[in-house]
């Protein structure tokens, strides 16, 4: 028997059935200020179904139901296979569907890339580990383009709105999926220590075969259809296109030894393989596998920064239906004027990661321009070191805003918290980022005095200020490298500051501004000075989640 001891009052239903597209008012504003909203309806209606229960279910079953390896069939051949439940492939049909995969390159016009950021930014909302596989596909066809009988072969399944989860050799599908493969285990980012080898099976050079033997030890989405491995020959590191099957229609010899036990990014499978003759086609010219490579990082490096900004608009968006509903000490929590602030200011910093991500994608809608390619050199392994690193901390304050009941898994906090670390690892930790923006500034030292003009053109007397204060940071060549961060930090700030102060409502950007420029300040959440009055901090939270 079941006895009734207490009424429940006081628990927040969960957030479901809502539109993540038309509840973000920056997101929906910002489409025409890059000339993106003939997207506008898309999005609409796919905010619609990500944000429905039966999605949002698929999203919490993939990372309750993980991939499980197979390495042998029954009779004990080899097979190296990857089983997912269902709800993972519901989620890699979604994205597919809306192109998320290829668009830009299979539609191009402009505003496409603002178009599919914006797309990409919905779906991390709802699940991470599934953005994996589409966003090493979208980076790998700029490279494919490159080859041209390849690209052939390849071109109408890679741009094939359709997700097919049958695991056959390429001729055989309807779509296909591509990894990539670089680091292995004795040097991780370092990949010139790579050890892995490619000798040529018949004729040596860019579109030929060769057989490599090695290993990988981070190997992500290994059921993708094929790979982009780096691999040494007698010239140096070269790229190669590795596929799942090989021509004749037999298992190449990609061996999967495990899955990684990860942190976060659970849907997601992360396996260490090694080759052993494994077939493989050379991709641009021989020894210079890692620039052929790069040409991807740059893409995958924005993704990361668009998928953090998505986790910190959930986290944002579960903490403000948290505290509309909840109750403390008499009052709802988001009428405590200490919580409004915490809440604002968290608002503040998700609407300024949504407007820099926005902006880094409009420059790839205009690789001609050279300021557009300053943004897009320096300021995007920029904003992928200081984006990453805030989601940590802002997924972690979100939580917060739930106590107790953010931190049990039941709810979605801790899956928000646990995957906000990958975004600042993955492409590139952070030394090595905050390294290539020192890199990029120095091989591109007028797109950098670009930049600067622009930041010091702003209406803004205290974005004016803070350009100043960031030159200074800039003038000393003896300390640049050990003050690397800081370094990047500022230039962060000093472009978040600025396009709050253009874009953003002229208070909010006020407040922004203010805030980010105030020592006192700090880091900590909820510290916004008296100035951001209280009618302020109400209209922040409200226009930051219209629901």
């Amino acid at each position: 028997m079941q006895w009734q001891t207490h009424d429940i009052s006081n628990q927040v239903a969960d957030l479901q059935d809502y539109n993540i597209f038309t509840s973000d008012a920056v997101l929906m504003t910002s489409l025409a200020q890059y000339q993106a909203d003939w997207y506008q309806n898309t999005l609409t209606e796919s905010g619609l179904e990500l944000g429905s229960s039966a999605v949002l279910e698929a999203a919490a079953l993939a990372n309750t139901h993980l991939p499980e390896l197979h390495t042998h069939d029954r009779q004990g051949k080899r097979i190296d296979r990857v089983n997912f439940h269902p709800s993972w492939h519901q989620l890699l049909g979604i994205l597919r569907k809306q192109g998320l995969h290829a668009s830009p390159w299979s539609q191009p016009r402009m505003g496409a890339h603002v178009a599919r950021a914006a797309g990409y930014f919905m779906q991390s909302q709802v699940e991470s580990g599934s953005l994996c596989p589409s966003t090493m596909t979208f980076a790998s066809i700029p490279v494919l383009q490159n080859e041209a009988a390849l690209f052939a072969e390849l071109k109408d399944k890679l741009y094939s709105l359709e997700h097919d989860p049958r695991d056959l050799p390429i001729a055989q599908k309807k779509s296909i999926l591509i990894g990539m493969g670089m680091t292995e285990k004795q040097g991780g980012s370092d990949v010139r220590t790579n050890t892995t080898m490619a000798v040529a099976l018949g004729a040596e050079g860019r579109g030929q075969g060769y057989a490599l033997t090695g290993h990988k030890w981070f190997f992500s989405a290994p059921m993708c259809d094929a790979h982009l491995v780096l691999a040494k020959t007698e010239i140096g590191l070269s790229c190669f296109f590795v596929p799942r099957w090989r021509p004749d229609g037999s298992k190449n010899s990609v061996l999967v030894q495990r899955l990684k036990d990860k942190l976060g990014n659970k849907s997601n499978s992360s396996s260490e393989v090694e080759f052993q003759d494994a077939y493989g086609v050379m991709v641009g010219n021989e020894g210079r596998g890692i620039p052929t490579i790069i040409e991807m990082a740059n893409l995958t490096r924005l993704d990361c920064v668009i998928g953090s900004a998505g986790l910190m608009r959930q986290a944002l968006v579960q903490a403000i239906h948290h505290a509309r509903h909840r109750t403390a000490f008499g009052k709802k929590l988001a009428d405590q004027p200490l919580m409004r602030n915490v809440l604002a200011d968290l608002a503040l910093e998700s609407e300024a990661a949504t407007r820099l991500m926005l902006h880094l994608a409009a420059a790839l809608d205009a690789p001609d321009d050279a300021l557009q390619r300053a943004w897009k050199r320096i300021m995007t392994p920029a904003a992928k070191f200081w984006i990453c690193k805030r989601a940590l901390e802002f997924t972690g304050e979100c939580m917060e805003v739930w106590g107790g009941n953010g931190y049990v898994e039941t709810g979605p906090m801790a899956r928000l918290y646990r995957e906000a670390p990958v975004n600042s690892i993955w492409e590139g930790s952070g030394n090595v980022m905050c390294l290539d923006v020192l890199r990029a500034m120095e091989r591109d030292p007028e797109g950098l005095q670009l930049l600067l003009q622009l930041w010091s053109s702003s209406a803004s007397e205290q974005v004016r200020q803070i350009v100043v204060e960031l030159q200074k940071d800039l003038a000393p060549t003896e300390f640049r490298e050990m003050n690397a961060r800081r370094i990047t930090q500022k230039l962060v700030l000093t472009a978040q500051a600025f396009l709050m102060a253009e874009y953003a409502e002229e208070d909010i950007g006020l407040a922004f501004v203010q805030s980010r420029a105030d020592a006192e300040c700090g880091r900590v959440y909820g510290s916004l000075h008296g100035q951001a009055t209280s009618a302020l901090l109400d209209r922040i939270i409200s226009r930051s989640f219209i629901y």
